[in-house]
């Protein structure tokens, strides 16, 4: 497991290695070539290879144009390139990294996080957000398609609206948990817990013959086209 900060790898890999689990952990910030060539350098290390990657790390380009600091006239640039690093070049740079351990050993799996975001605009979610999530979309689509000689499958869960620690915990505070839960047709946000099935299933032998697929899991609001009522002023 890697992760930016040190504190959160230890909460969580603490439970799992109490559970019989062999867990290790790399603190790494995805952006960063140096550290994702350094992280894959230290599994191919202690494991011999890499089966599966989750690419999951990504960040928050903060509220979309329905506020007035998410317009477009008010975008922040630093801002913009941070999330681009991360949440597209980051998801590259583990791709790559994977790419060059899976070709030789001719297997290999990698599920990335994209967001229906991506797939549609979103006005509740920033600009920076929205590029990098559809940017992905392609990634996944170039590198499912190089990979596939290689017998290692490329594919991307798209949540919608999910209570996760993003955003600085913005998605657990109640106004917003009531704004982003009436715009899904099963009525509520999603709980981090319901991505581990189908994760676990792009990840596993039922998916060998699956790659390059972008599946939504948000509550039905991609098929329901909800539109958002949006206001001038």
């Amino acid at each position: 497991m890697a992760d930016v900060r040190d504190d959160v790898l230890a909460r969580v890999a603490g439970p799992l290695a109490d559970r019989g689990c062999e867990v290790r952990t790399c603190t790494c910030d995805v952006a960063d070539q140096a550290a994702v060539d350094r992280l894959f350098g230290e599994a191919r290390s202690a494991m011999g290879g890499v089966d599966v990657v989750f690419a999951n790390a990504g960040i928050t380009g903060g509220p979309g144009f329905l506020t007035p600091v998410g317009q477009l006239d008010t975008i922040d640039l630093e801002q913009w390139q941070r999330v681009i690093d991360v949440d597209l070049t980051g998801v590259m740079l583990t791709l790559r990294a994977a790419a060059r351990l899976m070709k030789p050993q001719r297997g290999g799996r990698v599920v990335v996080t994209a967001s229906i975001a991506g797939l549609a605009a979103e006005p509740f979610v920033g600009y920076s957000y929205v590029c990098a999530k559809a940017a992905l979309v392609n990634l996944v689509h170039q590198a499912a398609l190089e990979l596939a000689p290689y017998q290692v499958t490329v594919n991307a869960i798209a949540p919608g609206p999910f209570r996760t620690n993003i955003a600085g915990g913005r998605c657990h505070d109640e106004e917003a948990v009531e704004r982003w839960a009436a715009s899904v047709p099963l009525g509520r946000m999603g709980q981090p817990s319901e991505i581990k099935g189908l994760a676990l299933l792009l990840a596993s032998p039922a998916a060998a013959f699956t790659t390059g697929a972008v599946v939504p899991i948000d509550g039905g609001s991609v098929v329901a086209g909800k539109p958002v009522a949006i206001t001038g002023g």
